[in-house]
Order: structure tokens, then C-alpha cells, then sequence
């Protein structure tokens, strides 16, 4: 076949969680099939691809898990939930493509790479915690944690109290030479987990894990960048961007660059939380040399490859 390149995919949380009556192990396993059937699809056209992944949902549920047994175990700290969940989500993602390459006669291997995401110590967002993680607490727990564990807690809109971490950008992957030589060798590769394990570069060179959450798709974007991919694909839950969405005059786009994505940002067309990250994601890829990029859900991944959907970014 035709070689097309090297793709990073970010594939979103509904990747793995369709809906709160669908969450156990199995469930995401199942979902997880789906989605790397359509990378599957990508790969029969001739591109070498990297999978990237949320782990949002994960990380609470071994979050909640480890509060729940705190009087008998040990809690387990941010930055290894992180690895536990690349672990756990990178073997539910190379089954399904093993078993995918299996049922097609591809020959070819998946692994996943445990990665590791540098950022500043001194980026600002170590001063203003503003990601909710974990179980929602009453207010002497939450002010028990906080004076005991040195948590930033918050007031989670009358819901009850929740603690707050970090956002910082990420600055450096780790791992992507690591990354660049295991797809140089021919295989689908796995890898930056929820935007990467959070650590920060001491003096000596040396690394440590912070308790903070790095956004996956800025971390898959600068992956991007490191290993010079020539696509960047973010999968999500629909088949095109949209300006003035949900209103009635709403209006898909097919394609935009990046001097029209930024001015609707600046008007306010893209949701916080939501599409907003995305489309900046790919502005910094394009903007740090990246030929082009694709937002659409992982369904009309081929479509979209093949030109038929989906909205393209551009330079």
C-alpha cells in the first residue's frame, strides 16, 4: 500500500463511555473495538498512526476507588493514576487492534509507551488550581483535606466540594523518540494517556511526578509536533465543527485555517471544556509546522480522509 504518512489520532473520552449505563471494564473494551476499527480502516489507506486517548472518567474511578479504601490501603497519588490508566486503556486499545489486524490478514503489532509529559514548574497554572478531580465532599472533609493533605478544594455549584489540581501546558514528551522508533519499526503505537503523566525537570536533569492534569489534546498536539507527524486527527463526538452552534443559524464547516479559527475564537464561537481546546490544539500544531489537521468523530474517520466530511484545519 501506499504510504500516506504519520497521523496522531486523539481519540475523546466517548471513545471508552458512551453514557453513565455503560461504564464498566467490558463496556469500555467495547467501545474501545469500535474506534480502533476505524483506525484500522486508516491504516489500510497507508498511514502510520499514534493513538492518543483521554482518561478523565479512569482516573476518578481509581481516584474514588482509593478514597473508598483509604482506611485500609494506601491512597495512590495523581501522577500514577495517570500511569495506571495509560496502562489499562493502551492494553484494552492494542487487544482490539491485535484482534482487528487478526480478522483483516494485517500483519502488524501495537504497543502502547507509558509517556511521560514535561511541564514548567513555574507555569501560572500552578497557582490557580482549577481542574475538578475525584469524589465530591462535604465541607469538614473537603477543609480536613485540605489543612491535612494541603489540597485546594472548592465548592462545586451546591453539589458539595471537590478538590481542584493544576492545568499546566505541557512543554516536552518524554518518550518520543521512543515513540518515533517503535513507528519507524512498523508498529501502531499508543501512547501520551490523557495528555501525558505530569512531571517536571529538576536542576539535575532528573524527573518527579506533580499532581496536576494536562489537557490530552495539547499534549497529543505537541506530540505531534516532536515526532513530525504529518496529520493531526482529533476524533470526537461530531462530524464537523460548527459555528453558532445550536442556534438557527448554525452553520458546519468543512474547512477553516488558522487565521479563521482564531477569529472565532475571538468571537466566541467554540465552548470552554469543549471544542475551544481542540481547535487551539491544532492552531499550535499548525503554527509549530504541522501541514494540516481533522476534527471529526471516529466513524467518519475514512470518510473524511477520503474528503467526503469532516472539518479540515489548515495553515
Amino acid at each position: 500500500m501506499e504510504k500516506k504518512g504519520t497521523a496522531v489520532v486523539a481519540v475523546g473520552g466517548n471513545a471508552l463511555i458512551k453514557d453513565k449505563a455503560h461504564q464498566t471494564v467490558q463496556d469500555q473494551y467495547n467501545c474501545a473495538k469500535d474506534t480502533m476499527s476505524h483506525i484500522v480502516d486508516m491504516i489500510e489507506m497507508g498511514w502510520d498512526v499514534v493513538v492518543t486517548h483521554g482518561n478523565g472518567p479512569q482516573v476518578g474511578f481509581i481516584l474514588r476507588r482509593s478514597e473508598l479504601a483509604k482506611d485500609v490501603l494506601h491512597e495512590v497519588p495523581l501522577d500514577f493514576c495517570g500511569a495506571d490508566t495509560q496502562g489499562a486503556i493502551g492494553y484494552m486499545f492494542q487487544m482490539a487492534l491485535h484482534n482487528e489486524f487478526k480478522k483483516r490478514g494485517i500483519r502488524k503489532d501495537a504497543a502502547t509507551v507509558v509517556t511521560q509529559t514535561i511541564v514548567d514548574k513555574n507555569d501560572p497554572a500552578f497557582e490557580h488550581p482549577t481542574k475538578p478531580i475525584g469524589s465530591f465532599m462535604d465541607e469538614p472533609e473537603a477543609k480536613t483535606r485540605q489543612d491535612r493533605d494541603g489540597w485546594t478544594v472548592v465548592e462545586d455549584a451546591g453539589r458539595g466540594w471537590r478538590r481542584v489540581v493544576p492545568s499546566p501546558l505541557p512543554v516536552d514528551i518524554v518518550e518520543a523518540n521512543a515513540m518515533r522508533a517503535l513507528i519507524d519499526a512498523g508498529m501502531t503505537v499508543v501512547g501520551v494517556g490523557g495528555g501525558g503523566i505530569p512531571v517536571i525537570q529538576l536542576e539535575d536533569g532528573t524527573l518527579t511526578g506533580v499532581e496536576a492534569v494536562i489537557d490530552k489534546d495539547f499534549g497529543s498536539s505537541l506530540l505531534a509536533k516532536e515526532i513530525d507527524a504529518d496529520l493531526f486527527v482529533i476524533s470526537t463526538a461530531v462530524e464537523k465543527v460548527a459555528i453558532n452552534f445550536n442556534k438557527p443559524d448554525q452553520k458546519w464547516l468543512d474547512q477553516m485555517t488558522v487565521a479563521e479559527a482564531k477569529q472565532y475564537i475571538a468571537e466566541g464561537h467554540f465552548a470552554p471544556g469543549s471544542m475551544l481546546p481542540k481547535v487551539q490544539a491544532i492552531i499550535k500544531f499548525l503554527e509549530n509546522g504541522g501541514k494540516k489537521a481533522l476534527i471529526t468523530d471516529p466513524e467518519h474517520i475514512g470518510d473524511a480522509l477520503k474528503g467526503e466530511t469532516g472539518t479540515w484545519i489548515v495553515p
